[in-house]
This record gives C-alpha cells, sequence and structure tokens, in this order.
C-alpha cells in the first residue's frame, strides 16, 4: 500500500490511468531530478574545489553531517507520523534547542565531576523530556504541532542559557575523545554513528509494524482510527522519539565542538532542509530514513563546497531556504493533481 495516494475519498480518479501516468511521470522527474542535481554538485565542486573529493574530505563531511543527520531523522519520524504537511501536520521546531540544552546538560554534569555514564544518560533523559513535553502539548492539548514545538524551542532555549549563563562549557574526557577521533583512513567516528544510528532507524521505521504504522497514522488518519491504530499514542511516540534523537545530538555535539556552545537555533533551518528534502529522495515522494541520509550528505557536501570556494555563508542559508520553497511547493502540487 502507498502511504502517500488517496484513492478512498475519491474513486473516480483511481479508475483514470491518464492522470495517474501523468503524476508518476512527474515524480519521477522530481527524484530523478534530484539524484542528477547531486551528481551535478559532487561534479561541479570536483573541477572547482580543491580535495573537494579527497578521502579526508569525504570524510569530514560524513562526520559534520552526523549531528544534523541524526535531528532530521527524528524529524523524519515526526513528519511520518503526524503528516507531511508543515502547516498542519508534523513537525518538530524545537529540535535544534533540545541539541543544545542536551549538550548543556551534559558538560555541566562532566563539569561537576560526573562521569560519562551519568551524563550520557541525563542528555538522553533531558530529550526524552523534551519530546514528552511536544506530545502533551499535541496530543493532549491539541495544540497545532508548528506552534506547540515553536513555544517548547523558545522556552527550551530560555532554559539553556540559564543553565550555561549563555557561555562555552568544555567538556573533555575519554570517551569524548573516541568519538571525535578518526580512524586509520581518516574517516570520523562520527560518520560510522550515523550510519549505525541511520540503519537502526531505518529497520525500524521502514520494515517493522510500528513504522507501517506510523505512516497510515500520518497519510490515512481516517482509516487508521476505522482499523483500531492507537493514533494518539502513536503520534506521542513520534515526538518522543524525535526527542531522543535531540538529546542523542547533544552527545555528538559535546563530542564535535569539546563542550557546549550557544547558538544552537542556528542548526534548525538545515534540520528541516534534510528533512523535508528527504523526501524528494523516495519512490513515493514520502518522508523516509534512508532519503534523510541521502539529503544529509546533499546538504553537507553543498555546504562544504562552498567553504572550499570561499563563498559567504549566507549564500548556504539562501540555498537552503529556496530548497524549502522548491520542494514544498513541488511535493504539494504533485499530491493536488494525484486527488
Amino acid at each position: 500500500m502507498s502511504v502517500d495516494v488517496h484513492f478512498a475519498p475519491h474513486p473516480a480518479v483511481s479508475s483514470d490511468p491518464v492522470p495517474q501516468a501523468k503524476g508518476a511521470a512527474a515524480v519521477a522527474v522530481l527524484r530523478f531530478g534530484s539524484l542528477l542535481a547531486f551528481a551535478a554538485i559532487l561534479v561541479v565542486f570536483s573541477l572547482t574545489a580543491p580535495y573537494f573529493l579527497s578521502v579526508g574530505n569525504i570524510g569530514n563531511v560524513l562526520g559534520q553531517s552526523a549531528i544534523s543527520g541524526v535531528l532530521a531523522i527524528g524529524l523524519t519520524v515526526v513528519l511520518v507520523a503526524g503528516g507531511s504537511n508543515v502547516v498542519t501536520g508534523g513537525i518538530d521546531l524545537s529540535l535544534a534547542a533540545n541539541m543544545g540544552l542536551s549538550a548543556a546538560v551534559y558538560a555541566t554534569l562532566i563539569q561537576l565531576g560526573y562521569g560519562d555514564a551519568t551524563a550520557v544518560a541525563a542528555a538522553l533523559l533531558t530529550g526524552l523530556a523534551i519530546g514528552a513535553v511536544n506530545a502533551v502539548a499535541v496530543v493532549l492539548a491539541g495544540i497545532v504541532p508548528l506552534l506547540a514545538t515553536l513555544a517548547v524551542m523558545n522556552v527550551v532555549a530560555g532554559l539553556e542559557l540559564v543553565l550555561t549563563q549563555n557561555t562555552v562549557v568544555p567538556a573533555s574526557t575519554d570517551f569524548l575523545t573516541v568519538v571525535s577521533a578518526s580512524d586509520s583512513f581518516g574517516i570520523p567516528i562520527l560518520a560510522y554513528v550515523l550510519i549505525g544510528f541511520t540503519a537502526i532507524a531505518t529497520a525500524i521505521v521502514q520494515y517493522t509494524p510500528v513504522g507501517l504504522r506510523l505512516y497510515a497514522v500520518g497519510e490515512f488518519q481516517d482509516a487508521a482510527r476505522a482499523a483500531g491504530l492507537p493514533l494518539k499514542r502513536l503520534l506521542a511516540g513520534a515526538f518522543i522519539a524525535s526527542g531522543f534523537c535531540g538529546g542523542f545530538a547533544g552527545i555528538l555535539s559535546v563530542s564535535y565542538l569539546s563542550g557546549s556552545t550557544t547558538g544552537s537555533g542556528e542548526a534548525l533551518l538545515p534540520i528541516v532542509v534534510i528533512a523535508l528534502l528527504g523526501s524528494v529522495f523516495s519512490r513515493r515522494l514520502v518522508p523516509t530514513v534512508p532519503g534523510t541520509l541521502i539529503s544529509a550528505l546533499f546538504i553537507g557536501f553543498l555546504t562544504n563546497g562552498f567553504q572550499l570556494l570561499n563563498l559567504p555563508s549566507t549564500l548556504v542559508s539562501g540555498v537552503q531556504g529556496l530548497l524549502i520553497l522548491i520542494v514544498v511547493s513541488a511535493t504539494t502540487l504533485l499530491r493536488k493533481r494525484e486527488i
């Protein structure tokens, strides 16, 4: 069953092969066009940017993409369960702030003399707590996710400033040193963490009954309700899973930056770009974890190429905003054609 085609409300459309054929062709053009754009970017930067395709630089991109990739996977789970409409469907704008507070909790506990096990547990619990607050606001209070997570984002960002006094909190342990290190080939350990985390998330979201139920809840709420699926519980679970990703990313952030730093909110735009763009790399233009990984690498290589060419960082933000506009507009128009 495809999770992004609404046949039930419009049975007459399903009997006409012409609109379906046109829609399938448009989806194919968007998907393969995105893959070609990815390949074109690799070719252009390999010819113009020094050392772009070197093993060391590729490893650097993978390592830099680990944090944003983990956060984007969390957002992908919310998009799957809540629906990909960013206004009325699933969205979690608190993820970047979640990472910042979780990192601050981790670094602060290390500064106070606690061990890595305690700090890791506290960071993960912080992320889970933030996810639970989002779940309560959306599922129990009935607040639109866009507004609920925006409010939680501001509260969490304020708590981070209070905890850190708006300063950098350094942290250095053997565990953090190992996570931030590279192997003998120059590939950062963070790259392996991203690949492993993606594999686990893919197995759960794409190949288990829980994942199928999340897709059903996000795209066919009426059918899912009629089938007796626990809609509220599944949606709440998606936000809690997203919160876990925020806490986990906080740990990776501390290892990458050797502490907790301010300004985590700046990571929000790339996270949203990666999660939304990830649907373009799927067969049916729906959010998938593998698509999110490809999208994370796409944005990672794009940003890295701009850096190697000494292009201004503001240009990167502009391109990311443009990508959001293109992806949301294209997928919205295609889904309107389907119904």
